[in-house]
């Protein structure tokens, strides 16, 4: 046995998890060249080497459950693959206004076929509400009818939705609580399907960068974006709500986060599926409101993501035969690997999403959560 091989096998052991075993969580080997590569490049070796077939797991899901669940993970690497990924996230800025439209680009306009298939009839990118709800579609629904409830909309209010998607929320303010909605994304397909299922409605949908937002709003909202914006430009984002945002108004934030405080984001996650991405945590978010905003009320919603993850799985898993000519054998696994390994890391309670309700003065008499 490889000295890598013994090495990677004690890292498992404590997580009871086994190379070649007969569990769904078990690893698979196909390549010998698995073990030096993951204790030399650690979650990005991982990630490339799934990719490229050098082993498999029946349920990785459950596998990331375990690996979060005990911390697993291979000493400190000193490659310089991961060594520069660090340095750019703790010396520079990936976030810059220079860089807003990079994630539009190479993530969220991937092809609307793909998250069609994947999101269902919402398209609605984020963490469902899944409460009461029976189905995928029925607990977007949900989430979307609780966030406005949160933010008590009322007809002829001014809305601006701050990473709107393909417009689901925008659609649905309009449609159930009449309400005038601004929405802007840096995704070209976002803003054309957007704009196509509003069409008729008191809603706009723009191509603009957060810092460009001009004008006043009785609400904000902020759901799925700010994993984009970055520790470097917390304040900065929070000051801009505060700016168009009424004195007597609301500011609804809907956001994955970490339980600890983070300088940088997994290499795989940021190469692969979310470049210049990072997940904050509560104290980031917080200290970046201080003197700013009143914290009203906020809800952990996180273990709700771990359904949704698995459902948007098994909807990109039924359509892959349709999919399969435009994105290839190997995005299968890419894409695979990205939802089951975040599945995991909710199930874990590793990422948390907080739906956190400010205003800038305190509600009279105090604000009434809904639920």
């Amino acid at each position: 046995m490889s000295d890598a091989k013994a090495t990677v096998q004690a890292l498992l052991r404590p997580a009871d998890i086994e190379i070649d075993g007969g569990r769904p969580w078990d690893i698979q080997v196909h390549n010998e060249g698995f073990y030096p590569r993951v204790l030399r490049y650690g979650s990005l070796g991982l990630g490339e080497s799934y990719m490229e077939g050098w082993w498999d797991a029946g349920q990785l899901d459950e596998l990331f459950y375990r690996l979060l669940c005990f911390d697993v993970r291979p000493p400190l690497s000193l490659s310089w693959r991961i060594l520069s990924h660090n340095a750019m996230y703790l010396l520079f800025n990936p976030q810059r206004r220079s860089k807003a439209f990079e994630i539009g680009e190479r993530h969220y306009d991937r092809g609307d076929d793909l998250y069609r298939a994947m999101l269902g009839h919402t398209m609605v990118y984020s963490c469902a509400y899944w409460q009461e709800a029976g189905g995928l579609d029925a607990a977007q629904e949900a989430k979307l009818r609780l966030v406005c409830r949160k933010l008590g909309l009322k007809p002829g209010m001014r809305l601006l939705d701050i990473g709107c998607g393909w417009g689901s929320l925008a659609q649905y303010a309009a449609e159930h609580y009449e309400s005038e909605v601004v929405g802007i994304t840096v995704s070209r397909n976002q803003v054309e399907e957007g704009r196509r299922r509003c069409q008729g409605l008191p809603v706009e949908i723009r191509l603009q960068d957060y810092r460009s937002v001009e004008g006043t709003f009785d609400r904000v909202v902020s759901i799925g974006m700010f994993e984009h914006v970055g520790r470097k430009n917390y304040r900065g984002f929070m000051e801009t709500v505060e700016r168009v945002l009424r004195d007597d108004g609301l500011f609804l934030l809907h956001t994955i986060g970490l339980a600890y405080t983070g300088w940088t984001t997994d290499p795989w996650i940021a190469k692969y599926i979310f470049p210049n991405s990072m997940l904050p945590s509560l104290a980031q978010i917080t200290r970046a409101s201080e003197g700013l905003f009143v914290i009203e009320d906020i809800q952990n919603i996180g273990a709700h993501y771990d359904k949704t993850l698995m459902a948007w799985f098994h909807n990109f898993d039924r359509h892959w035969e349709d999919l399969r000519p435009q994105y290839g054998d190997t995005f299968y696994r890419m894409w695979k690997y990205y939802l089951l390994a975040c599945a995991g890391a909710f199930r874990a309670r590793r990422n948390q999403v907080w739906q956190i309700v400010f205003s800038k003065r305190g509600v009279p008499g105090g604000y009434v959560p809904a639920r």
